[in-house]
């Protein structure tokens, strides 16, 4: 049974339609330009002959006119979006068809050649050309301003007041859309702008009224109903500064898409949907500035491997990799459903990027190696890792398999098969760890440092702290809280936590990647630490909720957990790189045989006891001071409003 539709037939009909009522209108106009013409050549009377000149040669101009504007594409512009180019266009039509007039005049009517059409005078065909275009620009420029300006002040859905933030071009390409809207009728007051010689200027016939520091006043004085943000336009401070103003106020803050994400998109602007204020827009840093040209170096043309492609490092770092078009990217992830989520998601994209999805643990020596032997991977980041630090005091085994012995041994493979460049995925967890997981990622960083001392392939480090909305992390669990009533969970009024967004980790993790010589350990910029009762605190706001709403309670801290992270080892010397959000932190490496006698007798107890193996670890490290980080056994919750 064939339950297709059928193919819908193309509506001629209407698209004929249309565009002969477009001639039409335009045949009009091209014949009053040609009157105006005329008119005004004999001094706005209707004395002489030159009613009899207009009727004989009209029908032939207009015609010129209609051939030249139609073949150029001008018919079909809408005169309720036009735009600058869309005049200049209009000019250039114009004076093609004064040349065709001019040149026709010159060969045909002034030698007698068509003697059945009365020749004009010249100046006729000038002031033609310029009614022309004050007709046509004229009539599509105020139908744009009635469209625009207008039309939101008599809409049957009450128009809201807009205050957009930047007056650049992307500021006044907002403001055009969001007027043209249907939808939702928005009527823009103006701008704020930072930058001082636009204050009280007008861009676009919109004022500029000052700084986003005069927002309050602004907004009070002009009755605003939305501030509109550009994504990426405001830093995280300047934009919570803007939001407590609004709030206080009155006004709502709404954000939408970087310029950048509409250019790329397929809706027009006007249909972009404005979202709500979310936690990444408050926590936001500057912009990432990268050497793409070294970038590029790096990955352009090369078998690149990511392992714990389907994580949220992982996933992000293969999207980034994708922008610089290696010759494959090879996704190595064990959880199938990530990895299909991934896969799917690359399937999709335009250009087709060549990727291979490989389901392998990097613990398997066996089908590692089978891998690397088969696709020959010239860079390698590895971000796949046990993160979840209680999850991981209750099993430090698993921990230590996976994200010491599994590293080892990839990075082992990586030396015997050629690998160019391996950049191994740290945290600062490992900086005085006092969980098994810190501890863990402490003993994979070393690793990696003394085997970088004999080896070709240069092995690089990049120690980060949190990631923001990455899988497991604080801010989904605070949300999911959020929707079920509360209490939202914090471990501690103190703890504190380093922030930064999936693509700025991964950005930077591709800009460190391009500076090693091998052995280093980069450490990103995390900016300033954020108090976890501050955030909590943002999301209940931006959920729309008081702070009587949703309770906060204080559960003590988890096995493992530290009040606040270090991205340095007292030790360690900081130095400045070529890049300012990147840092290298120097201290004398261990060698590789003493590290390779002690995961010799970290093997030994791996079948032991947590405690066992915890005790282990003690003696092993002694940076590892788990005794802070024991597990609490029904530990004491207190609650808080969110004041």
């Amino acid at each position: 049974m064939n339950l297709s539709l059928p193919a819908r037939r193309p509506s001629f009909r209407r698209f004929s339609r249309r565009a002969a009522a477009l001639l039409a209108v335009h045949a009009v106009v091209f014949a009053a330009a040609y009157f105006v013409a005329f008119f005004t050549r004999n001094d706005f009377s209707f004395e002489g002959n030159w009613v009899e000149q207009y009727a004989a040669t009209v029908a032939a101009v207009v015609l010129v006119k209609l051939v030249i504007f139609y073949a150029l594409g001008l018919c079909h512009v809408s005169w309720g979006r036009v735009a600058f180019g869309d005049l200049t266009n209009l000019l250039w039509a114009a004076t093609l068809a004064m040349l065709v007039f001019a040149t026709a005049d010159s060969l045909l009517l002034s030698t007698g050649r068509v003697p059945w059409i009365p020749r004009v005078r010249r100046s006729i065909i000038l002031l033609d050309w310029a009614a022309t275009i004050l007709l046509l620009g004229g009539i599509r420029t105020v139908w744009r301003s009635v469209r625009e300006e207008l039309r939101p002040l008599f809409a049957r859905v009450p128009a809201r007041t807009a205050l957009i933030v930047g007056a650049n071009q992307a500021g006044e390409m907002i403001a055009r859309g969001l007027q043209a809207t249907s939808s939702k009728p928005y009527y823009v007051v103006g701008f704020l702008d930072d930058d001082p010689s636009l204050c009280h200027t007008r861009v676009g016939g919109l004022e500029v009224f000052g700084d986003v520091e005069d927002a309050r006043a602004v907004i009070a004085r002009r009755g605003v109903d939305e501030v509109i943000v550009q994504s990426g336009s405001l830093s995280g401070r300047r934009f919570r500064a803007l939001l407590d103003d609004c709030t206080e106020t009155g006004a709502e803050v709404k954000v939408l898409p970087g310029i950048d994400a509409l250019l790329s998109g397929q809706k027009a602007l006007s249909h972009v949907q404005l979202r709500p204020v979310e936690i990444k827009d408050l926590l936001r840093r500057e912009p990432v500035q990268l050497d793409d040209s070294a970038i590029r170096r790096l990955i352009a043309g090369r078998v690149v491997m990511v392992t714990g492609a389907g994580g949220s490092i992982g996933s992000e770092i293969c999207r980034q990799v994708i922008r610089y078009a290696p010759l494959k990217l090879l996704l190595v992830e064990r959880a199938e459903n990530s990895l299909f989520m991934v896969q799917q998601e690359f399937s999709g994209l335009q250009p087709a990027p060549d990727f291979e999805p490989l389901i392998a643990d990097i613990t398997d020596e066996v089908r590692m190696d089978q891998i690397m032997r088969l696709h020959r991977p010239e860079v390698v980041f590895h971000a796949a890792a046990h993160k979840h630090v209680p999850m991981m005091e209750w099993n430090p085994a698993e921990a230590i398999k996976n994200n010491v012995f599994g590293t080892r041994m990839l990075a082992r493979l990586a030396d015997q098969h050629g690998v160019r460049e391996f950049v191994s995925i740290s945290t600062d967890k490992a900086v005085n760890p006092t969980s098994v997981m810190g501890c863990s990622k402490l003993l994979a960083e070393r690793y990696v440092q003394a085997l970088s001392q004999q080896s070709e392939t240069k092995f690089i480090v990049v120690r980060f702290g949190n990631v923001l909305a990455s899988n497991g992390s604080v801010v989904p669990i605070f949300q999911d809280q959020i929707r079920r009533g509360g209490p939202i969970t914090v471990t501690h009024p103190g703890i504190e936590r380093f922030f930064m967004t999936i693509p700025e980790a991964s950005q930077l993790v591709l800009q460190a990647a391009t500076m090693g010589a091998g052995g280093e350990i980069f450490v990103l910029d995390m900016g300033e630490s954020v108090k976890i009762i501050d955030l909590a605190r943002d999301l209940i706001a931006l959920s729309g909720l008081g702070h009587d709403d949703i309770d906060i309670v204080f559960t003590g801290l988890r096995p493992g957990e530290k009040l606040y992270e270090e991205l340095y080892f007292a030790d360690e010397q900081r130095l400045g790189t070529g890049h300012s959000k990147v840092f290298c932190a120097q201290h004398r490496p261990i060698e590789i045989s003493a590290i390779e006698a002690l995961f010799e007798d970290l093997q030994d107890v791996l079948d032991e006891s947590p405690g066992q193996i915890k005790a282990k670890l003690r003696e092993l490290v002694p940076e590892y001071g788990s005794e802070a980080g024991e597990p609490v056994e029904q530990p004491v919750a207190r609650r808080l409003h969110a004041k």
